[in-house]
């Protein structure tokens, strides 16, 4: 939404915008003959709301009454009052303001104040202000960096865009909170100063919401993602240590040479493009506690060793680590529980380890812990302990799925027989490039072409199936499958993170304004989850609400000032549950000078 000036058109529906301005702007309060006298003298004065209107018969001017009040004397006003609210509902916010300006005043413009609002009361909230100052405190005093940077968040939480075109949207299309104008050059600047002090502002973010939420991180979620950049070349090559930080060529801690933008393997299916690796910690309730990122071709498997290690430092409590299946390695088995951690971690079932096969043969039955889940826990010795996860509905959806794969890999190979060998090895070809399709063909000692029987019989025993391995004794079958389903918290950050918060694309070059721009986003989705968690609605539905509460600007000879809208009962909710000081009527008043 962006700002509105006073001769800019209505956004609303179209008999609205047709009429309403008539009924503004070309009506008076009463017709001429709307009074009469008393036979002692008085004169009572009635008031309609009358329209002049052009006859094209008559080819005159027309008074037509829309309304009549009554008595001058008898005037409700506080009926008028709730007509004029509910004739302001029909208008864009914009078009409210001015038609509701003061007599003597001129509406100059409207901008969108709510969503900014509310961030800044989380922002304060969280006491992320208070942690900010004392970091970026510099010389450049011509600009408040705390609140560069907090207009960053917002900006990714209400209107992604560039650092170049946030500076606008500050400029021209928000009222934010002690703000009035930025550059793009103080963003960038803002960007640099942020990137400095990550490890003390995660750490004193972390402080604040753990004490404000009372966040249970006796469970820990992970997971990585990759974001890519529309290049053509990856970055130069540097030595960098075993974290991925950039270190001099013959440090002793310099293991590997690798460009920050580079080519790995993709999470979002763009192994053609650089990109890089970015991972996160949530807790059980969705709230994001920390992020890191990585050259693009760092794989999986050592990262969360190093996410322990950093974690370490904020002096947690037992935690148990909950991760996907590519963590699940025997060093950061072994890792995870020192210092009396411990994890649940997902098992490969299709990788054909010793674990997997003995827990599938085990019989037992499954007790059901919720409506589309089932569990089983099977003891094949060691001190680990394994649980069979079983989804009903999920077991039809990959039934559905391998009937179909099946059906297209038997269409493609019917009468394949009488090929030739060579034509026989070129649809083999083919085949081999497509994952879902390979698994269940079989090529005969002689080449013929066959549907896997084995392979299918193997993938039905699978069906809806996931193996969980844990290293914690003393929680329940139904505790580890329910925490480890909880992982799907992650993956909903980073849905949030790369379509509501636009993590990608991201403009910039420099490795460590990229870091800083996941920090941002970082940030911004923090707020959003506690706005989600305290008010009990979705960040679409929260922001659909309070974005339309705008504050206009007026001027007159007095000077200038800005006025907000009236408050609708979804806002004030909004701002109460989340316990945010509705902003005043008046945001602020600049007489004129002389």
């Amino acid at each position: 939404m962006t700002g509105r000036s006073a001769g800019s058109p209505s956004r609303g529906p179209i008999q609205v915008t047709a009429i309403v301005p008539q009924l503004v702007h070309q009506t008076r309060p009463a017709s001429p003959a709307s009074s009469l006298k008393t036979r002692d003298g008085q004169t009572i004065r009635y008031l309609q709301l009358a329209h002049n209107g052009w006859d094209p018969v008559a080819k005159a001017s027309k008074t037509r009454v829309l309304y009549s009040f009554g008595r001058e004397d008898q005037l409700d006003i506080a009926g008028v009052r709730r007509l004029v609210d509910a004739l302001s509902r029909l208008l864009d916010p914009a078009d409210a303001l001015a038609a509701a300006a003061p007599a003597g005043l001129s509406f100059v413009e409207s901008r969108p104040l709510g969503g900014a609002w509310l961030l800044d009361g989380l922002w304060r909230w969280l006491r992320i202000d208070k942690i900010l100052q004392p970091l970026v405190g510099s010389a450049r005093r011509e600009v408040d960096v705390e609140r560069v940077l907090f207009a960053l968040v917002a900006n990714r939480a209400l209107a992604p865009s560039s650092k170049l075109a946030a500076s606008e949207w500050v400029c021209q299309d928000v009222h934010l909170p002690g703000l009035p104008h930025v550059t793009d050059d103080a963003c960038y600047r803002a960007m640099d100063q942020l990137i400095e002090v990550e490890p003390a502002l995660t750490r004193g973010v972390y402080d604040q919401i753990a004490d404000l939420l009372n966040l249970e991180v006796d469970l820990l979620f992970f997971d990585t993602t990759s974001t890519y950049f529309e290049l053509d070349e990856a970055d130069e090559p540097l030595w960098r240590d075993e974290r991925g930080t950039v270190v001099a060529e013959g440090d002793p801690v310099a293991v590997k040479q690798a460009g920050f933008r580079t080519h790995g393997k993709s999470k979002d299916s763009r192994d053609d493009l650089p990109q890089v690796v970015v991972g996160m910690a949530v807790t059980r309730t969705g709230i994001p506690v920390r992020v890191w990122c990585w050259p693009g071709n760092t794989s999986d498997s050592a990262l969360i060793r190093q996410v322990k290690t950093d974690m370490r430092e904020w002096s947690l409590a037992r935690v148990v680590w909950v991760a996907d299946r590519g963590f699940a390695s025997a060093e950061n088995r072994r890792f995870l529980q020192q210092g009396a951690g411990g994890y649940i971690l997902g098992e490969k079932l299709r990788a054909g380890t010793a674990e997997a096969d003995v827990a599938l043969a085990r019989q037992g039955r499954y007790a059901t812990v919720a409506d589309n889940l089932q569990v089983k826990e099977v003891n094949i010795g060691g001190d680990d302990r394994f649980v069979i996860c079983f989804n009903p509905d999920a077991a039809q959806r990959d039934a559905a799925v391998r009937e179909r794969l099946i059906a297209q890999l038997t269409d493609k190979i019917d009468g394949s027989d009488t090929l030739s060998a060579t034509k026989r090895a070129e649809l083999r070809g083919v085949i081999s490039t497509k994952p879902g399709l390979n698994r269940y063909l079989r090529v005969t000692p002689g080449g013929l072409l066959r549907i896997y029987a084995a392979a299918v019989k193997a993938e039905q025993r699978l069906d809806g199936k996931y193996l969980l391995r844990c290293s914690d004794p003393k929680l329940s079958a139904e505790d580890i499958a329910l925490g480890y389903k909880q992982l799907l918290e992650v993956e909903r950050g980073w849905r949030d993170m790369k379509t509501t918060l636009d993590l990608r694309p991201v403009f910039h070059r420099r490795e460590d304004r990229i870091r800083a721009h996941i920090l941002l986003c970082w940030l911004a989705l923090l707020l959003i989850r506690v706005a989600e968690t305290g008010t009990g609605h979705t960040w679409g539905k929260i922001r659909a609400d309070v974005e339309r509460l705008h504050v206009g600007v007026f001027t007159g000879p007095a000077g200038t000032f800005c006025q907000r809208t009236e408050l609708s009962q979804p806002q004030k909710a909004l701002f109460a549950k989340l316990k945010i000081t509705e902003p005043p009527r008046v945001i602020n008043a600049t007489p004129a000078t002389a």
